[in-house]
C-alpha cells in the first residue's frame, strides 16, 4: 500500500487540473441526487498496482463512496476480470474515473513490464533495478510499481546513495580522484561507479567502490569485467537492456540489471470502468 501526504497531494493536483470549475458534462445530464454501481475491468493481462491509489482518488471526492477492491498489489490478473467494484453518488464517480484510472493504468503498466523483465531472468541471481528516470512527481508510485512487478529500487534520489558517474569523473579528474572525495563524505552510504571500459573497473575495483556499474559494455566485456572483480564488490549492468538481451546479460554473472525503460516507457495497462 502506498497512500501519505505526497499522494494525497498528487490527487489533489490531478483532480483539481482535470475537474477545474467542474465536470459541466455530468452536471448537465445526471441529477446531484444520482447513485450508481461501477466496476473496474482489466482489459488484458496484467500485474497489479494502484489500487490503493485508486480507491484514495474517488475517497478524496466524496467519502461516502464504497470502494471493493477484488484484487490486491501485484497480483497477476487476467483479461476480463473485474479489479473492483464501486458505489456512490453517479457525478462523484464519473468525477474521480479519470484521475483513478490514469494512475492505475500507469502503475500496473510498469508492474506488468517489470514482471516480464523479472521473468525473463528466473533461475539466475542478477535482480532488477528501476533508476531515477521517473515522471516528476511521480517517483514515489512508479518506484512502487516497480516493487510490485518484482523488481528492486535502485537509490530514490541524489541524497541516499553516491553513484559517481561519468561527468562526476570527468570533473573530479579521475575515478581514484572523485573515490578518495567520496569516502570522506560518504559516511554509511554505499559508492557506486560507473565504468565504460575494464581499465576502469580496474580503477574502480582499487578504488574500494561497493558496486560498479558496466555501463553500455558489450556481453564479452561484461564477462571478463565480473571475472576481473571477482565477488570484490557487487556489478551492476546497465545501458541496451531489453526483454530480448536481458538473459544474456544475466548470464555474465552480474548482480544487478538496471533498466530506465521500466519507469519511463512503460505502456499503460488496458484497464477501464463501467457504470453498471
Amino acid at each position: 500500500m502506498v497512500t501519505n501526504k505526497a499522494v494525497t497531494d498528487l490527487i489533489r493536483q490531478a483532480l483539481a487540473e482535470d475537474l477545474g470549475t467542474g465536470d459541466i458534462t455530468s452536471e448537465a445530464t445526471i441529477p446531484a441526487e444520482s447513485t450508481s454501481e461501477a466496476v473496474i475491468l482489466a482489459k488484458q493481462h496484467l500485474v497489479l498496482a494502484g489500487i490503493d491509489v485508486a480507491r484514495e482518488v474517488f475517497r478524496y471526492l466524496d467519502p461516502g463512496i464504497q470502494f471493493s477492491p477484488l484484487a490486491k498489489d501485484s497480483d497477476v490478473i487476467h483479461a476480463g476480470t473485474e479489479i473492483a467494484r464501486l458505489s456512490g453518488n453517479t457525478r462523484a464517480l464519473l468525477a474521480g474515473e479519470r484521475v483513478a484510472l490514469n494512475l492505475l493504468q500507469h502503475m500496473s503498466g510498469i508492474a506488468t513490464l517489470t514482471a516480464a523483465y523479472v521473468n525473463k531472468i528466473k533461475g539466475l541471481k542478477a535482480e532488477i533495478l528501476d533508476t531515477r528516470k521517473t515522471l516528476p512527481g511521480l517517483r514515489q508510485l512508479e518506484k512502487y510499481a516497480v516493487r510490485m512487478g518484482g523488481g528492486k529500487n535502485h537509490r530514490m534520489g541524489l541524497y541516499d546513495m553516491i553513484l559517481i558517474k561519468d561527468n562526476h569523473i570527468k570533473a573530479a579528474g579521475s575515478i581514484t580522484k572523485a573515490m578518495t572525495s567520496a569516502r570522506k563524505k560518504s559516511g554509511q552510504l554505499k559508492i557506486e561507479v560507473e565504468t565504460g571500459n575494464l581499465n576502469e573497473v580496474r580503477e574502480a575495483l582499487a578504488s574500494k567502490a561497493d558496486i560498479i556499474m558496466l555501463d553500455n559494455m558489450p556481453l564479452d566485456l561484461m564477462s571478463e569485467a565480473v571475472k576481473i572483480i571477482k565477488g570484490q564488490a557487487l556489478v551492476e549492468a546497465s545501458g541496451n537492456v531489453t526483454l530480448e538481451t536481458i538473459r544474456a546479460i544475466a548470464e555474465t554473472g552480474v548482480d544487478y540489471i538496471s533498466s530506465g525503460s521500466l519507469t519511463h516507457s512503460a505502456p499503460a495497462a488496458d484497464i477501464s470502468m463501467k457504470i453498471k
